[in-house]
């Protein structure tokens, strides 16, 4: 388990396995993001597995799959409300961290500055630098 806290509230990391799950109740943690889409993950791992898992130790457990078509405002909109509504620290996870970071960032536009942005990522390296023009765009609107 390689969690990597971008902010107080919300971590990203690499895929979890079912086991992993009490230890991230255990660290604080009370929602759990699957931005994995089914078709990447083994059956060990499929969301109703880790759904269980993540309900048997208290966490709420949400599926938000990121591909390329679904990596728009409409997801990182969705994604942004489950971690406001969360009562506590949310946990991100898809195959290495780097589209839970994507979608947090798009998400943040307006509200951090983009260096702000593509430093907390950075710091757990992640390189959204790319992004810098996208999230300047994002924070006018």
């Amino acid at each position: 388990m390689d969690i990597r806290a971008l902010t107080a509230a919300y971590a990203v990391s690499p895929q979890i396995d079912p086991e992993d799950l009490p230890a991230i109740a255990a660290a604080g943690y009370t929602t759990v993001i699957n931005n994995r889409p089914c078709e990447e993950i083994p059956p060990s791992h499929r969301n109703d597995v880790m759904q269980a898992a993540a309900e048997a130790v208290g966490l709420t457990f949400v599926t938000l799959p990121v591909r390329h078509t679904t990596l728009n405002m409409d997801t990182v909109s969705a994604q942004k409300k489950v971690c406001r509504d969360a009562v506590g620290p949310v946990l991100a996870y898809c195959a290495s961290g780097t589209r839970c970071s994507i979608v947090w960032a798009l998400g943040q536009a307006g509200d951090m500055d983009p260096d702000s942005i593509i430093g907390a990522a950075a710091q757990h390296g992640y390189d959204l630098s790319y992004l810098r023009a996208q999230l300047q765009a994002l924070g006018k609107v």
